[in-house]
């Protein structure tokens, strides 16, 4: 199953750094290297940039003077007029309020018949971003929908045109928002060390720039020079200018930096062109949008640094990296800092390793060492997966974890995958570890003859998955190489998607209600590349609409014009944590490709006709490490009973007691517990203080009393006394607990 993470329409890249393609260099080519405040190179960088901006603002002033009326649409319908090429975004903003100007980050524009525009550029993507149509990737800045992009509020409007103002709220809006920060960071770190920037994106959370410094190092001292440098910047006012340039141009003003050439060179094809972006002496490679003056940002804080690799690769060039976060009123980053210091205390990998539930080793990067308290929850999810696969018509199959590579050729995943799969040799041939489920599901279906009578039919694999991530990029449990998903195909008819999808939801909402999981739902539609029938397409996203009405309520969900997979469109279901942080997990993706490229078809009601099935992937936890991440987090350790791989503890009070109290666990073990006792010759208080540090649901007390009566005196994690029961009455409560699934507190 090739399931999409969540995708933010701006320059949103992955946190190993960029790849760029094409016939770049994997070498070593940063050279020697000397810390130079102020480098000159700076000051030849601005008077390349000096004479094309000249150039460029003169063009811009002949075009403006034609006085072309334009009408500019908002939102609630309302029409304002304006110049083309001089009313700008933010002239909007203004004339509605100061406060909205105030506010406003960036634009949505959607042209009605896009007018020419000698400032448009379709180029490569130069902030250097694979610009690839593989569904592991990120979209960036400007892609937002078919004929929508994001724009400058202070980019002249160039023909009619509908409006959205975003704000630092809106997803865009704060992606936006902080890629202008990272080149603040960008140019406070150039002046101050005189390095060579490379890549400065936003990330969820944040922002980073990478630079080299040859064998220098960014030191934690340095940190705070660098913020207050950028504090400078924000106070300056620095305006936010775009130029745009031929890839000669581009050569020519960025001739100091071999990262910057090499992008240049590999990502703009002869005879086009590309654009860069300048704040005070920062001129950097980008497509932008920014916000309009450097002024916007009022909080900013430089978080930390690391090294990262050119390209992510190893091989390369080290670079460093330094972490910021910002934003536009200072009470937003006291709650991030706040929030930052709880989401620390429940950082899935401090207590992966403090509970003893999963570790990582060097000796294979990316694949979870899981222990036995982890196991047991791993296994518990799948349990629970398994038994709702029964109920709800699923059939579960096993696939092999290795294919020859002609199976990915016909899935079309060679051509668009291959870097992120594990490819080897095998008696001359080429062989892959699989990334995703989908085609072998698909050779499922083509085994033998189907009948529409069949249809759907649902097939579940649980099997292992592994993708090839950058060494960089492996975080924890949320980014893996080796990884399992509680993975589906249903194979149906068009007629049937709609009950489909809805049935798949309310399976969905199910299973997140009994982890007290909240979720919102986007429907993502047909991209301006898209494969397949205009009318299949409009038809599924309509019964996908349907479906959520019903589910959840007409206005209760939002739309993602144009960020559907080019194969089919999709729903999104975005969790929330404890923290109130979001999550991707679930997804559920309708397919038209897959089966023609399959050649797959079922018998129709006409038996000497056949048809295509569609195919919908689906997926409720996603990957089970990174639920489990999300579910580690969430719960910070303390797991409900039925998920808990700690759910008794029997303690002893005394030597004499201790045969009793194996009676206990036993006893408990046998009816299918996870139980552990504490017969040390520690202090009553002391064992069950322990046990509830250590987040067992419930401690039995066993002493002279509940030998006699052959019973447990229960208390919770949480210190309230539930009292004394015999075994049997203690056994039936937790087997109610676990069934129902209720919270014990």
């Amino acid at each position: 199953m090739s399931i999409e993470p969540a995708r933010v329409q701006t320059r949103l890249t992955k946190e190993s750094g960029p790849k760029v393609t094409g016939s770049a260099s994997e070498t070593k080519i940063g050279g020697s290297f000397t810390l130079t405040p102020n480098p000159p190179f700076l000051t030849r960088r601005m008077a390349v940039y000096d004479r094309i901006m000249t150039e460029q603002k003169q063009q811009l002033q002949e075009l403006a003077a034609k006085q072309t009326i334009i009408k500019i649409t908002l939102p609630d319908g309302t029409i304002k007029e304006g110049i083309a090429w001089q009313t700008k975004p933010l002239d909007v903003a203004l004339e509605i309020s100061q406060g909205l100007a105030d506010q406003v980050v960036v634009a949505r524009v959607t042209y009605r018949g896009k007018p020419d525009d000698p400032f448009s550029v379709t180029a490569a993507d130069v902030d250097g971003n694979e610009a690839s149509d593989k569904a592991s990737e990120d979209t960036c800045c400007g892609a937002v929908a078919d004929s929508s992009e994001l724009w400058d509020v202070f980019r002249p409007l160039i023909g009619d045109c509908r409006l959205e103002l975003l704000k630092f709220d809106d997803k865009e809006g704060r992606m936006v928002f902080w890629h202008s920060s990272a080149h603040i960071l960008g140019e406070s770190i150039e002046t101050l060390k005189g390095a060579h920037l490379t890549i400065g994106p936003p990330v969820e959370g944040g922002f980073y720039y990478d630079s080299y410094m040859g064998t220098e190092t960014i030191l934690e001292s340095d940190l705070s020079v660098i913020e207050k440098a950028c504090q400078k910047v924000v106070k300056d006012k620095q305006s936010f200018e775009r130029v745009v340039l031929t890839k000669e141009e581009a050569l020519e003003m960025f001739a100091d930096n071999v990262f910057k050439t090499q992008i240049i060179s590999t990502k703009i094809p002869d005879g086009g062109k590309t654009t860069a972006y300048r704040c005070g002496p920062l001129i950097d490679l980008c497509r932008g949008p920014h916000v309009p003056h450097t002024g916007k940002i009022k909080a900013l804080a430089v978080t930390r640094s690391s090294s990262s690799y050119w390209l992510g690769k190893t091989t390369n060039d080290t670079l460093q990296r330094v972490y910021g976060i910002s934003f536009p009123d200072k009470s937003k980053m006291k709650e991030w800092k706040h929030f930052q210091a709880e989401a620390a205390k429940r950082d899935h990998r401090r207590l992966g390793v403090s509970e003893e539930l999963f570790f990582f080793h060097s000796l294979s990067p990316g694949s979870g060492f899981w222990l036995p308290h982890g196991s047991a929850i791993y296994f518990k999810l799948l349990k629970f997966i398994r038994e709702q696969y029964r109920e709800r018509g699923y059939t579960e199959i096993i696939t092999p974890n290795i294919f020859n590579m002609e199976l990915w050729n016909i899935s079309g995943h060679a051509q668009h995958y291959k870097d992120n799969m594990f490819v080897f040799d095998v008696e001359g041939q080429e062989y892959a570890l699989k990334p995703m489920n989908c085609p072998a599901a698909s050779l499922m279906f083509d085994f033998r003859q189907r009948s529409y009578r069949e249809l759907p039919i649902r097939l579940a694999d649980c099997g292992v998955l592994h993708r090839n991530e950058l060494s960089g990029a492996l975080t924890g449990l949320t980014r893996v190489r080796r990884f399992q998903q509680d993975d589906a195909h249903i194979f149906c008819r068009d007629d049937q998607i709609k009950k489909e999808v809805l049935d798949f939801l309310t399976f969905m909402k199910y299973v997140y209600d009994v982890f007290g999981i909240k979720f919102n739902l986007e429907l993502s539609t047909r991209p301006e590349k898209a494969m397949g029938e205009l009318e299949q397409w409009e038809r599924a996203e309509k019964q996908l609409a349907e479906a959520l009405n019903e589910f959840v309520g007409a206005g209760k969900w939002v739309v993602n014009p144009g960020d559907g997979a080019f194969y089919g469109p999709k729903i999104d279901i975005m969790i929330t944590d404890a923290l109130k942080r979001q999550h991707q997990c679930a997804t559920v993706q309708l397919d038209f490709q897959l089966p023609i490229r399959f050649n797959l078809k079922y018998r129709t009601d006409d038996a000497d006709n056949f048809k295509r099935p569609v195919i919908i992937h689906r997926a409720i936890y996603g990957s089970l490490e990174r639920f489990v991440a999300v579910l580690v987090e969430h719960y910070a350790g303390k797991f409900p009973f039925w998920l808990s791989p700690r759910q008794i503890l029997v303690v002893t009070v005394g030597a004499a007691f201790i045969e009793y109290g194996y009676e206990v666990k036993d006893a408990m073990f046998r009816a299918g517990f996870d139980v552990d006792i504490d017969d040390t010759g520690k202090t009553l208080n002391k064992k069950i203080r322990e046990g509830q540090m250590a987040h067992y649901n419930f401690i039995l007390v066993v002493g002279a009393h509940e030998k006699e009566a052959r019973s447990v005196n229960i208390r919770t994690r949480d210190n309230k006394v539930t009292g004394t029961k015999t075994l049997e009455e203690a056994i039936a409560m937790f087997k109610d607990l676990e069934m129902t699934k209720a919270s014990e507190e």
